[in-house]
Order: C-alpha cells, then structure tokens, then sequence
C-alpha cells in the first residue's frame, strides 16, 4: 500500500510540481522510514509549504560604491532676479569625490564671467590642493554682469540671484549648502562682502576679498558702479554688524588703486581679517600668487 502510494505521490507531484518538488516527496519518505531506526542527531530541515526543502539563503549582493561626482560641470537657468536673464553657471570640484562637498562662490570682477573664473585652472588647482591635504571643498562661479552684485534701477539684482537662486540650486547638483564660503576678486571681492554679510554668520562660513572695490564716499566711486548716493549707502560694506560675526581675509597690492580705501575699511573692522597688503597692483599675476594661501585659509574654516 505504501509503495503504491509513493509511487502515486511521486508520478504526480513531478507532474504538478517538478523535479524539485518530487524530490521534497522522496525526502519526506525517507525521513518516515527513519524512525524505526536509533535516533540520528541531525540538523533541522526547513520545509516549504509542500514539503520541499527551502533553499538556502543567497548571499547579500555587495552595495556598488557610489560614483565619484564629475570634475566639473556647467549649467544654466533664467533668472528672475538678473530681469530673465540666462544665467550660465559652474562647478568644480577635486577629483574622486563620492559625498556633498560645501561650496566657494567666486564672484567675478567686472567685465568677467563664470568662464573667466574657471578658465585660470580653478579644476586642477582644486586637484592639486586636495593632493597637498588641504580638505575638499567645491568652487562655484555664476555669471553676474556688471551691476556690482546689488539690486540697480534697472531691476537687476545679481546679488539676489546669488542668495535666492544660485545657492538652493547647489543643493540639487550635490553641494552641501548649509555653510558656503565666498571669494571675489574687485568688485566680485566687495560682491564677496556684502552678500557673505546679507547671507549671515549662521551660513557664511569665510569671506575672502581680494583687491575688493571699494570707495569711502559716493562721490569717489567709479561710473556705474552705484545708481547714486541713496543707492550707495544702502548697499555699503561699511559698518556692517554681521562681518564681525564672520572669519574674513583681505588681500590688496600695495600698488593697488583700491589701496588706500582698502586700508581705511580693514581698520574699521571690528576684528583684525587675515591677509594683509604685498608688493603687487591690481591685477591677474598678483591675484594668481595669493590663491594659494587663500584657499589653504578658507578650506578648513569652510568643512568645519
């Protein structure tokens, strides 16, 4: 009765179930038959519903590591601040990057763009500085035009665009915003101040301005910088409460045209910057000899 039954149950169960399931049948027999024997001390058998053995487990597949995120990268959008303007946009960063890195903005002088500032080597001179230990950080350049990085009568403000656009813009290329630092050159270096003061000491980490445009009166400020005296002191680095909140370096030649207004607002500030004044006018050559030293400042105050 037995043999006609397994022979039934294992025609079928090929039938229905194939081999693997006859072969949980034949199994289930031979456990029976086992039991008029000694006991046998064997591990456990986990069964399927019927009365196969499960399978065994497959091994976890590893987590491919995440890719390192692109050198450099380019872009651009409308911006409603800058009155619908295209607005092209830059980023580089060290190579190997797998994490959000926080951000330099370089804002650009005048008469510049976001490709002037990358096209002096920033993406290799990032490599380089990661090479020599300084800790990795991106640069950001955007174009700005020349409306001295505030809002004008003409309806453009680059400023805003920099605040209210660029910046949570960064947060979907990767960029870590919560702290940003900010590095300008002339009138990118007084953009770099005030907009680093608006933005606050909660999310500016360092300022750098370098051979910033600065003038002590509206009278003295060069055409087009400011729609007027109104325009120039609500938009004044001067006396700002926030820049004593914040760590910042000013570099100047001693040949610069902006020497001596230079001086006059570094003596204002309520805490002595870094940096400081050196043989060099107001230039690409005396910018390119301080980058060095800037960056190996500004890195570790900015992934602080």
């Amino acid at each position: 009765m037995m043999a006609r039954m397994t022979a039934k149950l294992s025609r079928r169960a090929i039938l229905r179930l194939g081999v693997g399931a006859a072969a949980g049948a034949v199994g289930a027999y031979a456990v029976s038959s086992s039991l008029s024997q000694a006991p046998v001390s064997r591990p456990p058998v986990a069964m399927t519903g019927i009365g196969a053995p499960l399978a065994p487990p497959r091994p976890p597949v590893p987590l491919e590591p995440p890719a390192p995120a692109p050198t450099y990268v380019t872009g651009s959008f409308v911006s409603a601040a800058r009155g619908g303007v295209t607005t092209n946009w830059a980023i580089a960063r060290p190579p190997g990057q797998t994490g959000p890195l926080r951000p330099v903005i370089a804002l650009h002088g005048k008469g510049q763009d976001a490709a002037g500032v990358m096209a002096g080597g920033v993406e290799q001179g990032l490599a380089q500085a990661v090479a020599a230990g300084i800790p990795p950080f991106a640069v950001v350049a955007v174009d700005g035009g020349g409306s001295y990085w505030h809002a004008r009568t003409s309806g453009e403000d680059s400023g805003k665009m920099v605040l209210d656009e660029l910046i949570p813009m960064l947060g979907d290329q990767g960029l870590d915003t919560s702290r940003v630092g900010f590095l300008g050159w002339s009138m990118g270096g007084y953009g770099a101040l005030l907009l680093g003061s608006r933005l606050g000491p909660a999310r500016t980490a360092a300022i750098c301005a370098v051979s910033p445009a600065l003038w002590t009166s509206s009278g003295a400020t060069a055409p087009g910088a400011f729609d007027g005296e109104a325009d120039f002191a609500a938009n004044s680095v001067w006396g700002l409460p926030n820049l004593g909140s914040i760590p910042i370096r000013v570099d100047c030649g001693d040949s610069d045209p902006f020497y001596a207004a230079t001086k006059q607002f570094i003596g204002q500030l309520p805490n002595p910057p870094s940096g400081g004044f050196s043989p060099g006018g107001h230039d690409g050559a005396f910018w390119s000899s301080q980058l060095p030293a800037e960056i190996a400042w500004m890195a570790p105050i900015l992934v602080a």
